[in-house]
């Protein structure tokens, strides 16, 4: 059996690990939006103003803390005008990029706020550049964030509402050198330089601007936009145009045109998927490294707002939809990303899976009225206690946890901690499909009352939940743990995503 020991210095600290690493996103694709959030007034599904209560309920419950919206590629098609004023009077459109339906427009920008606000989550919205304007971008913010009078404040009260909202997330553009306008990397650094520059702060509604970033490892892409705000090296403070570019990263199994099956597959695709869902670690790590040579007191935040597992659609659906099932697999990646973004909280400031409802690695899939837990969701339930909470550096010693996957080494146990309120929590994913692994932390600098620990398995790792079977990979209690005078010994096994918790206090 593979032993790894991981010793945890519970008195120095890291980074703060922000919430909002736990973040959404819901694009108008395929079930997300209409059927996944929104169902209407007139539905005999439970709702609130039209939104779904249920979907509402179990997001709350994960403290998400903030919800990307509406793209996507669907971002830069979007208009946001046609989506205000009466339903009825909305004027429709084709989204080209998901399915070549037609849209109604009938969940816009006060449904969408409406939704932020029984979430008790901030809104992150994507404007519009590929087909968009300056002045539309422009009067979108003053149109949400404005107060007093103005021509946007006028026609925001017409609609139904007096006081601006809070809207500090805006997107400038989405994969621009993709479906968002094709552009090169120069092109685009001067368009959003000019955005920016015409997305302006209202009151005390400070913007936090995040320029469209970089595909997977274009570190040549976030160089571009570096040195727009800043010199190679400079001390002095980054120009203020934006202040976060973005990365999108989805972990695959194979070649982008042969993904396979989201729940057939083998351990060998098992275990391919694994290494793909590490890589973002150096993915990460390469773009914080050019934004350090210019930026090196790290004001300029790094957000990954799409990633996840990207998978063959389900057989029968449209695939221009992307619904896949959600496996214990993909909980699995969901637990590796974790890890790697606690250790880069320093830089990365945000990250949104792809998606929420019904779209690619979603928290719920629903069914008509029936509503499912995924595998996924469970991993950001168990880990939500790293929200906002002090990271703290894990030093891995796991020399035989180790598996040869083709020219790749797949390190096996993944481990990370953090603190908050004097609550110690550490996350650890067994990865070897077969074997179980015995890891011991060694606690150090404090000590630490009664642990508790919880488990998500599963007999097989292509197992999931549907409504037939709503539990078939859910957490519970985990006992296979054992106290020393180090700190807590765990017998983890194979394919398994375990939290510890214990109260703690710093030695004296």
């Amino acid at each position: 059996m593979p032993t790894a020991t991981a010793i945890i210095n519970l008195d120095i600290e890291g980074p703060r690990i922000s919430r909002h690493l736990y973040g959404h996103f819901a694009e108008h694709l395929g079930r997300c939006v209409y059927g996944g959030f929104w169902v209407g007034e007139d539905s005999p599904i439970p709702n609130e103003g039209g939104i779904r209560r249920d979907v509402v309920e179990a997001l709350r419950a994960l403290d998400i803390p903030n919800l990307r919206w509406p793209g996507g590629c669907f971002a830069d098609e979007y208009h946001w005008k046609d989506g205000i004023g009466p339903r009825e009077r909305r004027p429709r459109m084709v989204n080209t990029h998901w399915g070549d339906v037609e849209e109604n427009n009938h969940f816009g920008t006060h449904e969408f706020m409406a939704l932020c606000e029984l979430l008790g989550a901030e809104p992150y919205i994507s404007g519009n550049v590929g087909s968009g304007t300056v002045r539309e971008m422009s009067e979108w913010v003053e149109y949400l964030t404005r107060a007093g009078d103005s021509p946007m404040v006028r026609l925001r009260r017409a609609n139904g509402r007096e006081e601006p909202w809070r809207v500090r997330f805006w997107g400038i553009g989405n994969e621009t050198w993709g479906c968002g306008g094709n552009m090169r990397a120069e092109y685009f650094a001067d368009l959003a330089r000019q955005y920016a520059t015409y997305c302006r702060d209202h009151g005390d509604n400070t913007l936090y601007r995040i320029a469209s970033g970089a595909s997977d490892d274009d570190y040549k892409w976030t160089e571009t936009l570096m040195r727009q705000i800043n010199c190679f090296g400079c001390e002095a403070a980054p120009r203020t145009y934006y202040q976060a570019l973005s990365v999108h990263y989805y972990t695959l199994a194979g070649p982008w045109d042969a993904k396979g099956s989201a729940t057939v597959f083998g351990t060998e695709d098992y275990y391919r998927t694994m290494v793909s869902a590490r890589r973002v670690d150096r993915i990460l790590t390469g773009h914080s490294t050019v934004m350090d040579c210019y930026d090196p007191k790290r004001t300029v935040g790094l957000v990954l707002d799409e990633w996840g597992t990207w998978w063959n659609v389900e057989p029968g659906t449209n695939p221009g939809f992307l619904f896949q099932q959600n496996t214990l697999r993909d909980a699995l990646v969901a637990g590796v990303h974790f890890d790697v973004f606690h250790r880069h909280a320093a830089r990365l400031v945000m990250a949104n899976i792809a998606q929420t409802v019904n779209v690619l690695q979603a928290m719920v899939l629903t069914d008509g009225d029936a509503l499912v837990l995924t595998p996924t969701y469970h991993v950001f339930e168990m880990n939500k206690g790293h929200q906002d909470a002090t990271s703290l550096p894990v030093h891995l010693r796991a020399d035989d946890a180790r598996r040869t996957v083709g020219d790749a080494e797949l390190e096996t146990v993944s481990v990370s901690a953090s603190v908050k309120d004097g609550t110690l929590l550490v996350s650890l994913s067994n990865l070897d499909a077969e074997e179980p692994a015995e890891v011991s932390l060694d606690l150090r600098g404090g000590r630490v009352g009664e642990a508790r620990a919880r488990i998500l398995t599963a007999d097989r790792l292509q197992a999931h939940n549907t409504p037939e079977t709503p539990r078939a990979v859910a957490p519970r209690t985990f006992d296979g743990l054992s106290m020393t005078d180090r700190g807590p010994v765990l017998t983890l096994p194979p394919h398994s995503f375990v939290t510890v918790q214990a109260p703690v206090a710093l030695a004296s």
